[in-house]
């Protein structure tokens, strides 16, 4: 998709596939902000218009994994961080340096609604293994944290 737009047509395309496929039953979209910066361009002053097609395919996601019972997978871009005292920290009691993450939610409230966890995936600088990665796991709801060290070898992954 090049656009939005395009990016909201094609998920209307989707209804028709989940329905004659019933057995489908995970959705995967790859950089659901690619198109950010410019809905925000686009939309000029107005923050409805800015967030018009994300909040259009938010809400159409919705609806797909309610009902044809799927588990949705997006990846979205790291663009902005949280400050010390954010409101929009998704964890409240822990610092930044304690969960390796410096994140703050920016798409459109129709889709921080529908998140129900986020997980961060980070390369460890600080080893001297180049190998070495992180995973922190956030259940939004519960504010549970899981945070996980693994390291990728010929064997395959070890933890």
């Amino acid at each position: 998709c090049s656009s939005s737009t395009q990016l909201l047509l094609t998920l209307y395309s989707l209804e028709n596939l989940f329905c004659a496929h019933p057995s489908l039953c995970v959705l995967l979209l790859d950089s659901l902000s690619a198109f950010y910066w410019i809905d925000r361009s686009n939309g000029g002053e107005s923050l409805t218009l800015q967030e018009s097609n994300l909040k259009k395919c938010a809400n159409f996601l919705e609806k797909l994994v309610t009902q044809h019972h799927l588990i949705l997978f997006a990846t979205t871009q790291t663009l902005m961080q949280k400050s010390a005292n954010s409101a929009e920290s998704f964890l409240p009691l822990k610092l930044p340096h304690e969960t390796d993450t410096d994140y703050r939610p920016y798409l459109c409230k129709s889709w921080q609604q529908m998140v129900t966890h986020r997980i961060f995936f980070s390369k460890q600088c600080n080893s001297g293994n180049s190998k070495a990665f992180t995973v922190v796991s956030c259940h939004l709801k519960r504010h549970q944290i899981v945070k996980r060290s693994f390291s990728v070898a010929e064997c395959g992954v070890q933890f």
